[in-house]
């Protein structure tokens, strides 16, 4: 340890009260974290990209410092969602401090992970009051039924209006309008459910319907429309 020469002359005073670092809650207990093998809890941290064209959503499940569980959902360019692979493929096995020092390809995933690591350290973690955290798999649990991200697509101008096209239910298949032309339903499929349809032998016509849903006043409605084509359906 190198000092400067005004440190070296200085006269020595002992450090008065300290009590170390602050505890955190962690899984039910309170912990106080002095290396990265104290760390443990399950969270999720929100990233974008440098030219915000993309996002990430990071779930992670920490064990005694060591990342078990991986969720990466990824919404933008085709390089982030398909870099997001090689970041289920290397985040597990890794302490959260070598995770934040891993190139993970995408902008938005490593500043996810920045976002979760302060969570986690800071005992904003999902898992805090948890007895034991959560099971590894709480990630696909995350997911729910099907297996796939819940994501919400809607677009819409001044001129023409909003178009609904994919919500929490699965892919709109068409906007029910009512006689002033405002939406007050729409139809969908699942497309997870779809598959788990298909691969259980249903062909896909009839997958295609057992997945299929519909909310809201669909039954009032004037008139029914493709929200991507804009043709009415009959």
């Amino acid at each position: 340890m190198v000092y400067s020469k005004e440190v070296e002359e200085m006269c020595p005073v002992a450090q008065g009260v300290h009590h170390g670092c602050a505890p955190i809650p962690e899984e039910a207990k309170w912990v106080k974290v002095k290396d990265v093998k104290d760390i443990s809890g399950y969270t999720h941290g929100v990233g974008w990209c440098a030219p915000q064209q993309g996002a990430c959503k990071l779930s992670l499940n920490v064990k005694d410092g060591i990342i078990q569980e991986a969720l990466v959902e990824t919404l933008g360019c085709s390089g982030m969602t398909h870099s997001a692979a090689m970041a289920a493929e290397i985040l597990p096995g890794l302490t959260v401090m070598e995770a934040l020092n891993t190139d993970l390809v995408c902008d938005a995933i490593n500043t996810a992970m920045r976002e979760l690591f302060l969570q986690i350290v800071y005992g904003r973690s999902q898992s805090a009051f948890s007895e034991d955290g959560l099971a590894i798999g709480a990630g696909l649990e995350d997911l729910g039924k099907g297996m796939r991200t819940m994501t919400g697509t809607t677009y819409g101008t001044l001129k023409k209006g909003p178009r609904y096209l994919e919500l929490t239910e699965g892919y709109i298949t068409a906007l029910a309008l009512d006689e002033e032309d405002q939406i007050i339903g729409y139809k969908y499929v699942n497309f997870g459910r779809m598959m788990d349809f298909i691969k259980a032998g249903e062909e896909p016509k009839a997958a295609l319907e057992k997945a299929s849903g519909q909310y809201g006043r669909v039954a009032d409605a004037v008139k029914l429309i493709d929200p991507r084509t804009d043709k009415e359906i009959k």
